[in-house]
């Protein structure tokens, strides 16, 4: 790292490999220098507070969402160490901006990917000699992202964002320009610090990844035909826009999934929950343990009462459960992670927006998804939350695939294109934002093409 010049830096480490460790140890190098600030999602405020004093107890730590305010940055000095979340450098901006700091870490990068929203703004004003990114994945889905986050970390590096647009987002995006690609990640690679997981398999057990793909009954095929239908109808006739299109690749997707999700009157039974039931209980009777990811709240609701049925029709082995999403306090959180840790229960019921980051979860050797998302970056996250430094034990990560659905043409755009991320970082290609036409299409192609 560039530190000595006040160069910002991004540590881009794949998850679970102590980006946390690695922050808190330059921040205790820097300790004399001034006091330091750490800025985060609110669902790892806990575990920095934890980190900090297991790994650096000469750090007094000082929590700016807890007490007066005012108070603890104006008494502030070398050694201290000040984490808050994204949400109060919002709404306490001017206090925050108002002291130089020797170091700024911003954990989560990617949470200011968004150069129009307030956090990013208010990222933007904070004052420090030396700043540093953590994120596994530096750019989720457009280039401006990357513009965004180095905007913070080396500002002026990568030009105006104009200026970026023209040489880099229309080339690369639009283009496709393998050249200008290049010459991107050479002006990154400086500085910027990555170490993938096979850079350490030699210190990480092996992962294995399933797909498990699932024939839907013929009700269910018919339904999910039928608002196929529909779907390439409704976005024919309104190509622009694009809260339709989410809307109807929604529905599709939930179809996929349960057909209680798109219509909680219907008594169709759901053929990938049976599935996923069948799947849970060989691990349990094998002694595993899982963490269970969908990205709809609704999906995993249908799945804790199948759970609960179960287990109060036969309590002499019940699948007992965690469950953790967006609504779930920190301390809540840090408390389940504990349970689960510590305890026995055989599965941890997760969102995968609450989920996908922030968690040590370790004491799990399966990993189960039960719906795909576009982005595969996205899921390795959440997969990383069992596959990470202190893990054991091999690591298998199941995907529950609905047959003959959007579901299946989602995982062979991640078999096909990878992340735009992995372009930049390993050379890989191009991975672009998907289209109305392109979803159309998606959907009109036929069975025969996506097997």
């Amino acid at each position: 790292m560039h530190i000595d010049w006040g160069a910002g830096a991004c540590l881009a480490d794949d998850m679970g490999l102590g980006k946390t460790i690695q922050a808190i140890t330059v921040m205790q190098s820097r300790a004399a220098l001034g006091p330091q600030l750490v800025l985060m999602p609110t669902n790892v405020l806990m575990n920095w507070q934890q980190e900090l004093n297991r790994f650096a107890p000469a750090l007094t730590v000082k929590n700016f969402n807890q007490g007066d305010r005012k108070a603890i940055i104006e008494s502030c000095e070398s050694g201290d160490v000040v984490i808050c979340t994204y949400g109060l450098l919002v709404t306490e901006c001017e206090l925050l901006t108002g002291k130089v700091w020797t170091t700024i870490v911003l954990d989560e990068a990617h949470s200011i990917k968004n150069r129009d929203t307030q956090t990013s703004k208010g990222a933007m004003q904070l004052k420090g000699d030396f700043r540093l990114l953590l994120t596994g994945t530096p750019l989720q889905n457009h280039l401006s992202e990357i513009w965004n986050l180095f905007q913070f970390a080396n500002p002026g590096l990568l030009g105006t964002f104009q200026q970026f647009t023209d040489r880099f987002i229309l080339p690369v995006e639009r283009d496709h320009d393998t050249s200008r690609q290049r010459i991107l990640k050479n002006m990154l690679t400086p500085f910027m610090l990555r170490r993938t997981k096979e850079d350490v398999l030699n210190e990480l057990p092996e992962k294995t990844e399933i797909t498990l793909r699932v024939e839907l009954s013929d009700d269910e095929q018919a339904l999910y035909d039928n608002l196929r239908q529909t779907a390439i109808a409704n976005l024919e006739n309104d190509r622009k826009n694009s809260l339709k299109a989410l809307a109807e690749i929604t529905k599709l997707r939930q179809a996929a999934c349960n057909p209680k999700l798109v219509n909680p009157k219907l008594e169709l039974q759901s053929s990938k929950m049976q599935a996923f039931l069948n799947l849970v209980q060989q691990l349990h009777q094998s002694g595993h343990r899982a963490l269970v990811f969908s990205q709809f709240t609704s999906h995993l609701a249908l799945v804790r009462e199948e759970l609960d049925r179960i287990n109060a029709a036969d309590n002499t082995r019940p699948l007992e459960y965690l469950y953790l999403d967006g609504s779930t306090s920190a301390q809540e959180r840090n408390s389940l992670v504990k349970k689960f840790q510590t305890g026995d229960e055989p599965l941890f019921l997760i969102s995968l927006k609450a989920g996908g980051v922030g968690l040590n979860l370790t004491a799990a050797d399966y990993v189960i998804h039960l719906d795909p998302w576009w982005n595969p970056a996205i899921e390795d996250q959440a997969s990383d939350r069992a596959h990470r430094i202190g893990q054991e034990r091999p690591v298998t990560v199941y995907r529950i695939i609905a047959a003959n659905t959007i579901e299946e043409k989602i995982i062979r755009l991640h078999q096909n294109k990878r992340s735009l991320a992995d372009a930049l970082l390993q050379d890989a290609d191009i991975f672009t934002s998907i289209s109305a036409d392109d979803v159309i299409k998606l959907l009109r192609e036929s069975v025969e093409a996506i097997k």
